[in-house]
């Protein structure tokens, strides 16, 4: 199979590249002018368009001089067009063939649109790119949109945009995580319910850029936080009216799915809710729809510099999150509502949106897992069945206001309700390395957990009248309450070397559990910039934190049958945190022509106070946090820079490090504080490197870091001969721990027969350390990869993506380095869709996944998953369609997965879902515009 698939790819690239060599030595070429003064038009806009469609074949700029040569084009009809601000449009009609190989324009003269005589119109195209400042434009009116086509579809016709068959988004070499609606999110943070769902002919532009956070935006100073983003312009004309889609699906094996949106525009107001219903694994509408159901109950905030708080909210049992990883069967309800609008000329704006949803999930999982000690191996083999269940329901609103020219008020509030249920029995038992049995576990957790969460924030920044001064103020509050109940019963038996029974060794615990939580965290932080010269300047910040928190904890043993009255004090306890933060921070900024350079550091000074209020027992800590940081960037052009940058950070230990709360969920998994235990400090260095040109469709991404923690927190493991295992974290002071990461992509369309082609290489790991039984074990992590991609899009005609490389994973450890995990392994995805006659679609998806056997894992793992797909479409509109589709058609789709950490190798086996067909019906409706309604 791996054969065929490079074959098959080695000569698509042959191909490729010798039609290249045939057809890239057709060229124009010219000079641009003012009609009038013969003046150069420098940086004039030349693209060269197909006389057929008017889509962009070529683009480039004039020189100083004013001219122009655009090469690397084949030969056919094409449109000359030329722009130039304050001047007509040059549009001119030309070919080229094999006896016209050149076209020279030679002087081409522009007119200003002022001295056009009345009722002389120079008809011209709109610029298909613009590249203005950091943002490429695409104009949506030079690229073909098929009936009833998705910003999805759009998207994959734009050079330098590709998205795989989930609809993750990659622009220019890097992950698109927002795409706005004119400027606005939609449905938070999901790219996918607008590619999927807004229609691709209501778009007037698409923009790419890198986005900076409200604070780098406000001063002017580049923090280093940018995340790649897409915004959809719409037509004015397409903001009136409403349109939406309506899927429901049947299958075999009980299997079932639906989905329904509508949206409803009136000019500078949205208003959109959708449903969706199913058991095929689908959790909402896009990838990323995690985000939908799972919340966070552990408050971490460390913003402030101050130590970790972490409340697991469950009582000390495990709980459900409410998110779906591929494990198990799911059964998800979801829906939502998002409305935003801009009034009183656009000075005032809201966002609001509303999720809720619910999720069921049912399985088992087997779990193999082997500890290697000094001199010896414990293997051990659990069986996992549970059944969870989630119910979610969130809201958040956003009100911004420009107060004047030179100040505006954000403030924006969000709240989470959340009900979860957890039931979970395991059955386990661990061997010594000569397969003889050592210890039997088998315990049962139920619990369930109420969970509130509410967040406030209010962002006011002013500017002065001098450039680059300015201030801005930023208050934030968090509030948790959980709560929980449970159960938890186990039994565990231990055996001598000779897999005997010893006697009196039975463990039986039988226990129900309460956990109440809350936590309330007030931040603040004030922010001020000074110029103190046209190109440095200066950024100073205070923060003021405040943390108080308190969790109540109890476990009660039976004094009769189904009766938990009797208080367990050594698993019960009741905790009240109190943390006051102060930091400070001052940064300078240097930017200059193409020299961007950021240095500076922020202190915090920490209060902590912990009490324990059954034993009155307390815990007071007071220190210093530094952060250090420093960055690079030079631009050599808009589209091409170079960025290096530092960070510095001191990390305390957490709570559950220094004094943790008893936990007897595995008693075979003891945890023990250590109140000695000191700061670590962690340094990181950052390369990056990017280049893009947007008319070959061209870019290079390359991202690299490296980073070393000094005085690291380390585990410290002791393991008994009945394989009972006692944790306690402590200070390593003679080593220090490191990772790295590397990530490069290149990627080239071959305009000849307009394919894009590239490859990527990826290398990742981490160098750690344990004591295991007082002697300290390292552990080296590595993981290389490296690939291919092809890809094309044509029109009304066909699409394929091709994916595949090999990669190499090591995983060793110092005390059993025979016993390693290292292996080969390789994978592969590949997508088409071919449009046929009488309206049809096919369409098809794989994925090959192989993983080599190992030292540890003696066997082979590999797994093709296929699914195929025939749609027919009806109608004028095409806007109803009957699709019959086939999931994992080998019934090959298997759940796995290895990893490492310390001095444990596991290999998981999970359910999941396999083979299954589905027959769906789809109607998409829309009246936009003041047009009629389909139907």
């Amino acid at each position: 199979m791996k054969k065929l698939m490079l074959s098959l790819v080695l000569l698509i690239i042959g191909v490729s590249f010798s039609l290249h060599a045939q057809n890239n030595n057709y060229q124009i070429k010219g000079f641009v002018v003012d009609t009038a003064y013969s003046a150069k038009l420098a940086n004039s806009s030349i693209s060269v368009l197909n006389a057929k469609d008017s889509t962009l074949v070529n683009f480039g700029f004039a020189a100083e001089n004013g001219s122009f040569n655009i090469d690397r084009l084949s030969p056919g009809q094409f449109i000359l067009l030329v722009t130039y601000p304050g001047y007509a449009d040059y549009v001119e009609n030309f070919k080229l063939d094999s006896t016209h190989r050149e076209k020279d324009f030679e002087k081409l003269s522009l007119t200003l649109i002022a001295n056009l005589l009345q009722g002389v119109i120079i008809k011209g195209k709109a610029t298909a790119i613009k590249i203005k400042g950091d943002t490429t434009e695409f104009n949506a009116s030079s690229y073909v949109i098929q009936p009833n086509s998705k910003v999805e579809d759009l998207l994959k016709q734009l050079p330098g945009i590709q998205i795989d068959k989930d609809g993750k988004i990659t622009a220019q070499g890097q992950t698109v995580n927002k795409v706005l609606v004119d400027g606005e999110e939609f449905f938070g943070d999901d790219p996918t319910l607008v590619t999927k769902n807004i229609r691709g002919d209501m778009v007037d532009k698409v923009q790419v850029y890198d986005k900076k956070s409200d604070q780098a935006t406000f001063t002017g100073i580049d923090d280093g936080q940018k995340s790649k983003t897409i915004n959809i312009k719409l037509k004015e004309d397409k903001k009136q009216g409403y349109f939406g889609k309506v899927d429901a699906g049947l299958g075999t094996e009980k299997n079932y799915e639906g989905q329904a949106m509508f949206n409803l525009f009136k000019g500078k107001k949205k208003f959109s809710a959708y449903g969706t219903l199913g058991n095929t694994g689908k959790t909402g509408l896009g990838w990323q729809d995690n985000s939908k159901y799972g919340t966070s109950g552990n408050m971490e905030f460390t913003d402030d510099g101050g130590m970790m708080f972490y409340f697991d909210g469950d009582g000390g049992l495990d709980s459900f999150d409410g998110r779906y990883d591929g494990q198990g069967i799911p059964l998800v309800r979801s829906g939502g509502a998002h409305y935003d609008a801009k009034w009183n000329t656009d000075k005032e704006s809201i966002n609001a949106n509303y999720k809720i949803g619910s999720m069921n999930v049912d399985g088992t999982k087997n779990v193999l897992s082997q500890n290697n000690l000094p001199g010896n191996v414990i293997k051990n083999n659990s069986d996992e069945s549970f059944n969870n269940y989630a119910f979610r329901q969130k809201g958040d609103v956003k009100y911004e206001i420009k107060l004047d020219t030179l100040s505006s008020l954000k403030v924006s509030a969000e709240a989470t309700f959340k009900n979860s249920e957890k039931n979970s029995s395991y059955i386990g038992s661990s061997r010594r390395e000569n397969d003889v049995l050592l210890n039997e576990s088998n315990r049962s957790l139920d619990n369930k957990s109420d969970e509130k969460l509410f967040k406030a924030t209010v962002f006011w920044n002013r500017k002065f009248k001098k450039k680059g001064r300015s201030i801005s103020v930023n208050l934030t509050e968090n509030i948790s309450n959980s709560e929980s109940n449970g159960f938890l019963k186990s039994t565990n038996k231990f055996y001598d070397d000779q897999g005997i029974l010893l006697p009196d060794s039975t463990k039986i615990i039988d226990q129900y559990k309460t956990n109440r939580s809350k936590t309330n965290v007030f931040n603040s932080n004030i922010t001020y910039s000074e110029p103190i010269s046209a190109y440095f300047s200066a950024l100073f910040n205070y923060g003021l934190g405040i943390n108080n928190s308190l969790q109540d904890r109890k476990s009660f043993n039976p004094s009769a049958p189904g009766q938990y009255t009797i208080l367990d004090s050594v698993y019960s306890n009741r905790y009240k945190l109190d943390q006051l933060s102060n930091q400070f921070g001052l940064i300078f900024n240097y930017n200059k022509d193409k020299t961007i350079i950021n240095f500076g550091s922020k202190v915090t000074a920490v209060q902590f106070n912990q009490l324990d209020e059954y034993t009155n027992g307390s815990l007071h800590r007071n220190f210093i946090n530094w952060s250090p940081q420093a960055s690079y960037q030079y631009k050599f052009s808009q589209q091409k820079s170079l960025r290096f940058n530092y960070n510095g950070n001191t990390s305390q230990p957490r709570i559950d490090q220094i004094q943790p709360v008893s936990v007897n969920t595995d008693p075979l998994n003891i945890t023990m504080g250590n109140p000695n235990l000191k700061p670590s400090f962690t340094n990181r260095f950052n390369l990056s490197y990017n280049s893009y040109k947007v008319l070959s469709s061209t870019y290079l991404w390359v991202n690299g870091s490296y980073g070393f923690t000094m005085n690291p927190i380390v585990s410290n493991v002791t393991t008994d001969s009945a394989g009972k295992s006692t944790y306690q974290s402590i200070n390593l002071t003679s080593k220090n721990s490191s990772d790295f990461y590397f990530y490069a992509n290149l990627d080239n369309k071959i305009k000849s027969i307009d394919l894009s082609f590239g490859f990527y290489v990826n290398a990742n790991g981490n160098t750690s350390y344990n004591y295991s039984n007082t002697e300290l074990n390292k552990t080296k992590s590595y993981t290389y990869s490296g690939g291919i991609n092809v890809s094309k899009y044509k029109e009304k005609k066909y699409s394929f993506y091709l994916n595949m490389g090999p990669n190499y994973n090591t995983s060793e450890s110092s005390l059993q380095k025979n016993l390693n995990n290292n292996g080969w392994g390789f994978n592969g995805n590949s997508s088409f869709t071919v449009f046929l006659p009488f309206k049809m679609e096919l369409g098809s998806d794989g994925n090959y996944e192989f993983k080599g056997k190992t030292e540890s894992f003696n066997e082979n793992f590999s797994r093709f998953t296929w699914n195929a797909s025939i749609t027919k479409k009806f109608f004028k509109e095409e806007n109803l369609r009957l699709s019959f589709s086939g999931k994992d058609l080998l019934n090959q789709n298997t759940g796995f997965n290895r990893s490492a950490y310390g001095n444990m190798i596991t290999q998981t086996n999970y359910t999941t879902i396999k083979r299954y067909f589905l027959c769906s019906l789809i109607w998409d409706f829309n009246k936009m515009g003041g047009g009629k309604t389909q139907k």
